[in-house]
């Protein structure tokens, strides 16, 4: 489950790891051994990186890295074709959907013992281990939570939820009520249709998203969520199925926050800089998300933004797992890395450097610290094929949305779809 909008290809994973995987390392003027880094993000992502690279290289300078950076649109084509031609970079950066893919088939070196975990929660260092083996280390985490706009609210003649006791169907009238109070002019939610948003809600029906290597959602549960994005439509709390769809697949810079058409929203909480930013400087608050009524637990988790892994025939995973020790550990890496990859999974790195974080990220801790009592453990790594579940559940909703198929006949679907992808 991810927070970027291009979803990887369980063909394309396992075409890649199916083939015994190798890096290639020669060592550059001045040093000894070439370590490749291969990462995805954003022209400040990799500014960053490279600048904490520089930092590693000046305390280890028998060791070069070079970084491979990639837009996350090609990251994983890319990825996978070093990995099947046996070019596996010896640092590989990974989201957790991907994970199981990878590590079962021998691509990633087991990092047990081999870099210092202390200061990582054991819940969420857990996600990065497959069958005891810890193949993946948390760079950082965050939580899928709404995001609201108070001003938007209030000027709506409404008020913020009691986020602590909220119902959907109380989030469904606070949204009809702020469209209909601003004559359209406003949105009382951007719709969101990320596997966290499912699997959020099943966990308050007492199910998880998976169980083994088969779906834990039953038929009545995918129907219920559905039933959320459908009511809000006809109430016209959000847009119609068109644009709630292709606003969907838009990052937030072309959100309804970003043309002041919003004032309600789903994403990821280390989001939230860029969408005060995309909305023009306002302030923008984190609330827990809705609840099934009576339902005990809340379901929200936090879940690591991405991992660093190592390749399993790295021709030297000594020096590649010093580098993520390195990226994971040091305080000087953290200082010029600080939420990029997520809240620092360190606790020592986020003390150094939480007082350096911009507004929004000290935002999003002080949320994340009222919430953590209630946060149910973070999801282990999901069953190999679920990098493609984003597509599978985002093409049922669409049939169900624009009312190309029932609720009944999709959900049957796509259990069954689903089942035997993850079953291999």
């Amino acid at each position: 489950m991810s927070s970027g909008k291009t979803t990887v290809t369980a063909a394309c994973l396992a075409a890649a790891v199916l083939i015994a995987t190798s890096a290639c390392a020669g060592g550059s003027a001045g040093s000894e051994v070439t370590l490749r880094f291969a990462y995805w993000g954003s022209d400040v992502r990799q500014k960053r990186t490279e600048e904490a690279i520089k930092k590693f290289e000046a305390k280890h300078p028998h060791i070069d890295v070079v970084g491979e950076f990639s837009d996350f649109g090609g990251y994983y084509e890319k990825l996978a074709t070093n990995v099947a031609g046996g070019r596996a970079p010896d640092v590989i950066t990974i989201e957790i959907r991907g994970l199981r893919e990878y590590a079962e088939r021998g691509t990633l070196a087991d990092l047990s013992g081999e870099v210092d975990t202390a200061g990582i929660d054991s819940k969420v260092l857990a996600t990065g281990a497959i069958g005891g083996k810890q193949f993946a280390i948390p760079t950082g985490v965050n939580a899928w939570c709404l995001v609201a706009d108070p001003k938007a609210i209030e000027g709506a003649g409404q008020r913020l939820p009691d986020d602590t006791a909220w119902t959907w169907e109380e989030y469904i009238r606070l949204a009809a009520s702020i469209t209909a109070r601003t004559g359209g002019k406003v949105y009382g939610t951007q719709q969101a249709f990320n596997p966290a948003f499912l699997q959020i809600f099943a966990a308050q029906r007492g199910e998880p998203f998976y169980d083994g290597s088969k779906l834990g959602i039953s038929a009545d549960t995918i129907k219920a969520w559905w039933t959320v994005h459908r009511k809000l439509i006809e109430t016209e709390g959000s847009p119609d199925a068109a644009r709630s769809i292709a606003l969907g697949a838009q990052n937030v810079d072309r959100s309804l926050f970003a043309t002041g058409n919003g004032a309600m929203g789903m994403w990821w909480s280390n989001e939230l800089g860029a969408i005060n930013k995309a909305s023009g400087g306002k302030e923008m608050e984190l609330l827990r998300m809705p609840k099934v009524r009576q339902a005990a637990p809340g379901g929200m988790f936090l879940q690591p933004a991405m991992f660093y892994t190592a390749a399993a025939k790295s021709a030297h995973p000594a020096e590649a797992a010093e580098f993520i020790d390195f990226m994971i550990n040091d305080p000087e890496a953290g200082a010029i890395i600080l939420s990029d990859r997520g809240l620092p999974a360190n606790s020592n790195v986020l003390a150094a450097v939480r007082d350096n974080l911009p507004e929004a990220d000290k935002k999003t801790l002080a949320f994340l610290d009222e919430i953590k009592g209630e946060l149910t453990d973070p999801p282990a790594a999901p069953p190999k094929g679920a990098s493609a579940m984003e597509d599978i559940l985002k093409r049922y909703t669409d049939e169900v949305l624009f009312g190309r198929m029932s609720p009944d006949a999709a959900a049957r679907k796509f259990i069954t779809e689903a089942n035997a992808l993850i079953a291999g």
